[in-house]
């Protein structure tokens, strides 16, 4: 495949009806259609960071509302961080938790946001059979805050929290808590809004970026970010109780008035502690507008389905999709429902259509083949930096996206997610993947081949072998010839094309005598080199 191929590749594409307009002429009515492998593992790629033999078995057996309603279950908080990094000045001794300690220097603040990126990492490598986790990472490229400006461990780890508290649940909920979260302050200069000095730093990005975005629709003013940072003057950070407070003093109390676009409604200017109250008003009369609704369903559905949206998908999709998240009071769960239920999300077109992201390669990596991490806290910890810095990379520093508007690939016109791909992350990839597949592994880490294979359902039978690889790794359907070429070429070492018995007798050999050092290197190099040559074609980087 050339680097054209990869970058458009969709399959069925020349099957699609020339009546249909745009992309796809198909629309938010529900799939009822045929419930397969294909359609099952679709699913399970674009909520989970990778899809291994266990978690497809665990599923196998469910229904599609079942699947989508076990994937639809939030998840419990998990422990937070520890000290990984030694000496703490302030008295958090190793393996206890930093996140309510006193703010440390700029140095020990450093080493405890590795220890965080280190710990989110690790929360995504453990991912439970949930789009929890892949929501918070959602949420984090939409509302942005970069450690390298906050620079208080506790208040980034608070955030984190946030996205997770709020990830399944009310999005205007979860607007207001960032609105008054430590982190957010800091980034966004909410700590320096004060009245006769309105900044208007979070305010522009409250419209522009978080709510009704800059489509061609929204209208929002320069008076009416105006208007909002008057509303936002008085909010502060404490950094003793690692909150936000409401500084009277420093507050706005007079009116407030909104364009047209905003229905010229007016907030009355409140006094005292009543002056919080004026978020509750801002976020009302913002939510009022259609276009926060359309604009957060398009961020879903580049993150989820496609990057690209046209005429036909805007009518059939976006629309329908943004009425059910405003007449559902912006429940974030009951319009993820929608769309994964959609007969759009399982359109052939919408498969194989997206470039994995560094975080979909590099956790995904590892849960796919359930590679095994240290236990004790320290190891663990410099385990699951070595992933978070492989993805960083990659382009996608987990705590630290490059700008406010987050990464590029996901909003960046016209290419979004190929941005993904160039001369230097491509060979990063596959450097990766052949390191984790080689003898040493790397760090320690390492895809243990034989512990793949013999979770499959037939590993002695090389066409059934490969049959089941291709269908979990891969998201396109690979021809005959390419799986051909993988048992006798690789698989079997150039031997005769009807020589399938001489890899069933080494399994079993190898399956009888497992401590034999001869059998296991017989059958364990065989598959390093089909598992290599798989994660090296470009079909692999597709989700």
């Amino acid at each position: 495949m050339d680097r054209r191929q990869f970058l458009t590749l969709s399959p069925d594409r020349q099957k699609r009806p020339f009546s249909v307009t745009g992309r796809t002429g198909s629309g938010l009515n529900p799939y009822t259609g045929n419930w397969t492998d294909l359609e099952l593992i679709h699913l399970l790629k674009r909520t989970l960071f990778g899809v291994n033999p266990a978690t497809y078995n665990a599923f196998k057996g469910m229904s599609m509302q079942q699947a989508i309603d076990t994937l639809l279950t939030p998840q419990s908080i998990p422990q937070p961080p520890v000290n990984n990094y030694g000496i703490d000045d302030t008295g958090v001794t190793p393996g206890a938790t930093w996140v309510k300690a006193p703010l440390g220097d700029e140095m020990l603040e450093q080493k405890r946001i590795f220890s965080y990126k280190a710990w989110w990492t690790g929360q995504m490598i453990n991912q439970q059979h949930s789009i929890h986790e892949k929501m918070v990472l959602f949420w984090h490229n939409h509302f942005v805050t970069e450690t390298s400006m906050v620079r208080d461990s506790r208040f980034i780890y608070q955030y984190n929290l946030t996205l997770r508290q709020y990830a399944l649940g009310d999005f205007k909920a979860l607007t207001k808590a960032i609105t008054l979260d430590p982190a957010m302050l800091v980034y966004l200069n909410g700590t320096l809004n004060s009245k006769g000095a309105a900044d208007e730093n979070y305010a522009r990005e409250l419209h522009e970026l978080f709510t009704v975005g800059k489509g061609p629709d929204s209208h929002y003013t320069e008076d009416d970010v105006r208007a909002t940072a008057r509303v936002l003057t008085g909010y502060r950070v404490d950094r003793t109780t690692i909150t936000s407070k409401f500084d009277t003093t420093q507050h706005d109390i007079g009116n407030k008035q909104f364009s047209s676009f905003y229905q010229n409604k007016v907030i009355s200017g409140k006094t005292g502690t009543d002056g919080m109250s004026e978020l509750d008003d801002l976020l009302n009369i913002i939510f009022l507008q259609p276009e926060v609704s359309k604009f957060i369903c398009r961020k879903l559905y580049r993150f989820f389905v496609y990057y690209d949206i046209d005429a036909a998908t805007e009518t059939n999709v976006i629309a329908p999709l943004a009425e059910i998240f405003r007449s559902s009071g912006f429940d974030i769960k009951t319009t993820l429902n929608a769309l994964l239920c959609s007969e759009h999300f399982f359109d052939p077109l919408n498969m194989a259509c997206l470039i994995k992201s560094p975080a979909d390669f590099c956790i995904g990596i590892c849960r796919e083949y359930n590679i095994a991490f240290p236990t004790n806290y320290p190891d663990q910890y410099a385990a699951w930096m070595v992933i978070q810095s492989r993805a960083d990379n990659m382009l996608q520093n987990f705590g630290d996206p490059p700008l406010v508007a987050g990464w590029d690939a996901y909003y960046q016109e016209p290419a979004f997610h190929e941005l993904w791909i160039n001369t230097d992350t491509l060979p990063k990839r596959n450097k990766l993947s052949d390191g984790l597949i080689s003898n040493n592994g790397i760090n320690n880490l390492k895809i243990d081949v034989l512990a793949y294979a013999g979770s499959l359902p037939n590993p002695e039978d090389p066409i059934l072998l490969i049959d089941d690889v291709v269908k979990l790794l891969y998201r396109v359907v690979v021809s005959d010839n390419l799986k051909a070429f993988l048992k006798n070429s690789i698989l079997l070492s150039g031997q005769s094309p009807d020589s399938n018995y001489y890899w069933t007798q080494a399994w079993n050999a190898y399956i009888a005598s497992p401590t034999n050092a001869t059998l296991k290197e017989n059958v364990e190099t065989r598959l390093q080199a089909l598992f290599k040559y798989i994660m090296n074609l470009s079909e692999y980087q597709l989700a």
